[in-house]
Parts: structure tokens; sequence; C-alpha cells
């Protein structure tokens, strides 16, 4: 069982104290590092209409976060991939059992970042890719890294950036980060949506997720935007 089970989903269910949170939640070490990485040298080029990218790298609060601070993306929703739409639900998934990875669709202008663009920063800023089947503090394969494919053109560039980045030796362990054709995105519960946003002093958010943000803003200066790209703003504009 993961380690943050107690410290993140009783969160969520039931208003623990803040103080006795603090002490559960608090993991062994902070974010991970970021790593100054090359961008690929196989891209997808610019199209018209949006595009989505599938990422799952560790909790999705911290992910949806990153990519809300990233300019040309157009929406970012944490949910579910890799499983069935009747396991999609947390605490389902959480069990480890289901397939899924917690997992964000980043939908995204190809005019304005490109998918390679999306790739360097997941591999630099989101999460470790040599981390198997767990990131930070939690572990189980719904915390696995993988890239969900939606075209054969993301396919390809994405094997032929972890080829890449591989053969550079960016990394100092191999990536185990695994591609594969998207099935199917279910949407998280609604309380796990904007949630780096919504709660920027919780523990586990101040410890693991904002140091992702403001390593965004440190090594992607150009690609950061300051106010977030909400779910809540995309449903109050449909």
């Amino acid at each position: 069982m993961r380690q943050t089970y107690l410290s993140r989903l009783s969160l969520c269910a039931a208003a623990i104290g803040a103080l006795a949170f603090a002490a559960l939640a608090a993991p062994s070490r902070a974010a991970e590092d970021a790593v100054v990485i090359p961008p690929p040298a196989v891209d997808a080029p610019p199209s018209d209409g949006l595009q989505t990218a599938v990422l799952a790298g560790g909790c999705f609060w911290g992910v949806q976060g990153v990519y809300q601070h990233t300019a040309g993306v157009v929406n970012a929703v944490s949910g579910y991939a890799g499983g069935t739409k009747a396991t999609a639900d947390y605490q389902t998934v959480s069990s480890g059992s289901t397939g899924h990875a917690e997992s964000v669709s980043v939908r995204y202008d190809p005019k304005k970042i490109s998918y390679g663009k999306i790739l360097q920063i997941f591999f630099s800023v989101v999460h470790d890719p040599t981390q198997l089947n767990r990131q930070g503090p939690d572990s189980g394969t719904q915390y696995r890294s993988a890239i969900f494919t939606t075209s054969d053109e993301q396919k390809k560039v994405a094997e032929a950036y972890i080829a890449q980045l591989d053969a550079a030796k960016v990394f100092r362990k191999p990536i185990v980060t695994k591609v594969g054709a998207l099935q199917g995105f279910y949407p998280a519960e609604d309380y796990h949506q904007d949630y780096l946003t919504l709660h920027p002093n919780q523990p586990y958010i101040a410890f693991n997720d904002i140091p992702k943000v403001e390593n965004l803003k440190k090594l992607f200066a150009a690609t950061y935007l300051d106010k977030p790209t909400l779910v809540s703003s995309a449903k109050a504009t449909n």
C-alpha cells in the first residue's frame, strides 16, 4: 500500500486536523530535482486545431499543476488512464490493481507549444522518469511513468525522445517510461481538479509539487504562465 494513502485519501474523504495531517504527510524527501535536458531532435510539426497529450508521472496533482502554468496549454485535467471505466475512481485506483495510472490530459495548441516541448517539460520538471512504479513518496503501479499516445506521430516522437535521452545519458539510470496507445481517459473526481492551486499550503503539495512549478518557471521561463489555466475556469466559459 502506498505511503501516502492515509495522508492524501483521508484528507479528501474527511477533514482531519492540520497538525495530524502534517505528521502523516511528511515524506522522506522533497520533489525530485529538475534536470536540464535537450529538446527532442524529432518533434511533431505545428498543425491546425487543438491536440491532446496524456501523461502519467506520479500523483496527478503536481502533473496537472505544472501544465496549468504552461503557455499554450488550453486545459489540463487530472484523471485515470490504462484501465477500464468501471474502475476509474480514486479509491479503486489507489489499490494499484486496476491497470490505471494517475494521469493528466493536456489539451494544447500546437501552434503555441509543440508535443516535443510538452515532453521536454514532462521529463525535466514533472517527474523522475527513472523511478519504476513510484514517484517521490508514492509507490504503486498507479504512480508509474507513462505516455499514452493518441496518434502514430506522438508515438514516434515519444519513443525517439526516450532513445535520445538514454543515448545521451542525461539521467544516471535508464528511463522506465512506458509508451502505449491511449485506450481511454477518465477524468478524476471534482475535488482532485485544480488541487495544487486550491491547496498550495497543504504539506504534500508544498513539499512535493510547488517545487515542480518553481522549476518550470526557472528552467522554462519563456513557457511559464504566472496565472494558471484552471479546469474550473474552462467549465465557466463553456
